[in-house]
């Protein structure tokens, strides 16, 4: 579901060879401002849905960071209603599903599982997060790239093929505010099983 074959190579060591910069979960809450921005300027309301995904390692103390942030995201849904999942894609990459009509929520709740991970050494493990805007059916989402330690947008379109203007526009008002990517061979794109669908699903 949702990504293509080649992701672990052009999220992780293609992208780890050629970071320019260290990843930092800070860098998540850029996207609360963002959101405002995102609907303010360019028309695009928040989709109420969030994901991280990242790569499962076979150990047991990776086992107990995965528990530690569904206990994480438990204890967070008591507090702000915030509801997360776990799933499993086609390629075996691991999703935190997030939903929730507050983005503000949304990027607080990416962040404490992003942090989690990173506190326990497996911050290697983490792709990218994404979160999801709509505009009059249109689907848009900014990308983090946990390797690269920056964002880029991705709007696909219909089946596997993409919205090059809007992503150039979303890159145009948002970078400065958002660490962009200005590398468009890292505008990795994760297409959705269905057109209208999430990556994750």
């Amino acid at each position: 579901m949702g990504l293509l074959d080649g992701l672990k190579s052009a999220l992780g060591m293609k992208a780890e060879a050629d970071a320019t910069r260290d990843a930092d979960p800070e860098d998540l809450f850029g996207m609360s401002t963002a959101y405002m921005t995102m609907e303010a300027d360019l028309g695009f309301a928040p989709a109420d849905a969030a994901a991280l995904c990242f790569a499962e390692v076979d150990s047991t103390g990776f086992e107990d960071a995965v528990e530690n942030v569904e206990a994480i995201l438990e204890a967070g849904e008591v507090e702000t209603g915030t509801k997360a999942r776990f799933t499993t894609d086609d390629h075996g990459y691991e999703w935190v599903v997030l939903e929730d009509d507050d983005p503000e929520d949304l990027v607080t709740s990416i962040h404490f599982a992003a942090d989690e991970f990173i506190e326990r050494d497996y911050g290697s493990r983490l792709l990218a997060a994404l979160f999801a805007f709509e505009k009059d059916g249109q689907r848009a989402y900014w990308v983090y790239s946990f390797r690269r330690g920056k964002y880029y947008p991705f709007a696909p379109k219909g089946d596997h093929e993409r919205h090059s203007q809007t992503e150039i526009k979303l890159q145009s008002v948002l970078d400065g505010e958002l660490t962009v990517e200005p590398d468009k061979e890292y505008w990795y794109p994760l297409w959705p099983d269905r057109p209208g669908g999430h990556p994750w699903e």
